[in-house]
């Protein structure tokens, strides 16, 4: 099952589709769109394509599509409704996304049995707890809400290999 969800074509998908999404809830709804133009809830999705992903390889080759769908639709979107966004903003998100299956990588490996899986898993949920005070000012409500599923993806949920 995981191959036929956690492949490049449907990662492709899946980014093009939540990159609409964001951008419309930007347009539509201040809370949906605030969450979802943070960056925790972008590391989030991250994980459990990385997590599922059925090796590292894999991870990789999925997650890079998936977030170069997300932009390409985010920011056509944003042009075809004449919606503000900053050149800065768009290499930054440009720039993660291209580091993006090195991330993943290190992600896949978090399901891993040992000490360095465990560094790795709160290495993930500390950068998204920072990314929250350094780029968005402060930690939200859902900011700990994004991170507990993440806790429990990268700690607790058992992932079959």
């Amino acid at each position: 099952m995981n191959k036929k969800i956690f492949n490049p074509i449907s990662m492709f998908l899946s980014g093009i589709i939540l990159g609409i999404i964001s951008r419309l809830f930007d347009i539509y709804t201040q809370n949906l769109g605030n969450i979802f133009s943070q960056m925790s809830i972008w590391i989030l999705f991250g994980v459990i394509i990385s997590i599922y992903s059925v090796s590292k390889r894999k991870a990789m080759i999925n997650i890079l599509p998936f977030c170069f769908g997300m932009l390409i639709s985010y920011y056509f979107v944003a042009f075809i409704t004449k919606g503000v966004y900053d050149n800065t903003i768009i290499i930054g998100w440009s720039a993660f996304a291209l580091c993006s299956p090195i991330f993943a990588y290190f992600t896949w490996m978090t399901k891993e049995k040992g000490f360095f899986p465990k560094i790795i898993s709160v290495g993930i949920v500390f950068v998204s707890l920072l990314s929250s005070i350094i780029l968005f000012d402060r930690l939200r409500i859902y900011d700990f809400l994004i991170n507990g599923i993440m806790i429990y993806f990268l700690f607790i949920k058992k992932i079959k290999r």
